[in-house]
């Protein structure tokens, strides 16, 4: 769907990117990570038009990126920019008739959000009388409201309590499951495991990781496999297993096959000794693959 090629943009003499390149499928949840200052934004703002690159190419199904291709696209940014003293209706129905939607499309579907956001009794509220929180859903509505192809959010949860992130990712998975595309950028990895398809890593302009989020967790499993057992093992059963114990407490254990031992022959011998209820290669967090991957490249990262 969205292609950049060479991607280069320059601040006086910082350069934010330095040449990128990626593709984001249609149809995936794509998550996009970095340190701060990493130039996550600045790629999310010339896809938005809101900046030129220097050099490089966007495209869009094959087509260079043009003004007609906004009218495609939902972008909440990082920085709020509601209209503080405006009611949260007439504030709605003036952004999505930017999007071009009719008058009576943008009414129907201010209306269906706001109940589906749970803010249907504050429609007649100003801005400014509205929580954090609140003022986060009302922007996220005029983003999805008039169902773009591709839905763009800057540290979309920020501001939001637990239930209301579960709703929001909820219609980012809904939204993926009607075909249309999620690009998003957050520090909360937790997240981006649970929802992305796809992720990429920048770092100082530079791409350093670029795949399917399966294919990034197969490459970083471990030698270590977590056992969860119906009983409570003593340290003396435990220490009676032929594997290097990585750490044991209660009914969870962390192993590691000796050297020449099959992993297979190990699971055997625990299933065979002792009531096994889960099993599982250990496969580090990512945030523990993007401080690595980032501090790899000499810069400390803060996820």
């Amino acid at each position: 769907m969205i292609a950049s090629n060479g991607i280069r943009k320059t601040y006086g003499t910082h350069v934010a990117l330095q040449g990128l390149t990626l593709q984001i499928p249609e149809g995936s949840i794509f998550g996009l990570l970095g340190p701060n200052g990493s130039g996550k934004t600045t790629f999310i703002r010339i896809l938005t038009q809101i900046l030129v690159p220097d050099s490089g190419t966007l495209t869009l199904d094959g087509k260079p990126l043009n003004p007609a291709h906004r009218l495609q696209m939902g972008y909440l940014p990082e920085e709020r920019g509601l209209y503080r003293k405006m009611k949260v209706q007439d504030q709605l129905l003036y952004l999505l008739s930017l999007k071009g939607m009719s008058a009576a499309e943008a009414k129907s579907q201010s209306a269906y959000w706001l109940e589906r956001m749970g803010l249907a009794d504050r429609a007649r509220s100003k801005v400014q009388e509205l929580s954090k929180g609140m003022q986060q859903k009302v922007q996220f509505i005029a983003t999805i409201a008039h169902t773009p192809r591709l839905l763009i959010l800057d540290e979309p949860f920020s501001g939001l309590d637990p239930i209301n992130s579960q709703l929001l990712q909820e219609v980012m998975e809904e939204y993926r499951a009607k075909g249309r595309t999620v690009l998003f950028s957050t520090h909360r990895m937790e997240q981006v495991e649970e929802l992305c398809d796809h992720i990429a890593l920048i770092n100082k302009g530079h791409l350093l990781l670029n795949d399917r989020m399966e294919a990034v967790q197969d490459r970083y499993r471990t030698d270590r496999y977590r056992f969860q057992t119906l009983e409570v093992l003593s340290a003396e059963e435990v220490a009676a297993l032929p594997a290097q114990v990585v750490s044991h407490q209660g009914r969870a254990l962390e192993l590691r096959p000796l050297p020449g031992q099959d992993a297979r022959q190990l699971i055997a011998h625990v299933n065979a000794h002792h009531t096994l209820t889960a099993c599982a290669q250990y496969v580090p967090p990512l945030k523990d693959i993007f401080v690595q991957l980032v501090q790899q490249k000499g810069e400390p990262a803060h996820a």
